[in-house]
């Protein structure tokens, strides 16, 4: 299943809202967007993943990406991932660096 990517401002927040499959294939849609959402200088970026259905390691390295690119004083937070791609997450130990909510 293709990945839909749609990036929108909402006052301080960066939203960039996923769709689809996130993996070796379609990552690079997504690594294009994280480069746009790291030029608008806000001090978070919100990536909402309920409609990601299935997150590949290539998804794990994009949310590392998204990490290096904004910098530390940019808030990540992956909103409303389904149970299977946030525990992928959790496994990775990525919930340390990025917070994961429900909503």
């Amino acid at each position: 299943m293709p990945l839909s990517v749609s990036l929108s401002i909402e006052g301080d927040t960066t939203v960039i809202e996923l769709e689809g499959e996130l993996d070796a294939k379609t990552a690079p849609d997504f690594h294009q967007t994280i480069e746009k959402a790291a030029g608008h200088g806000t001090s978070t970026v919100e990536i909402r993943m309920a409609g990601v259905g299935y997150m590949a390691s290539a998804g794990l390295r994009s949310l590392v990406f998204a990490q290096q690119k904004v910098g530390e004083h940019v808030t990540i937070k992956v909103v409303g991932a389904i149970e299977p791609v946030s525990r992928t997450i959790r496994t990775a130990g990525l919930d340390r660096s990025i917070v994961l909510t429900d909503d």
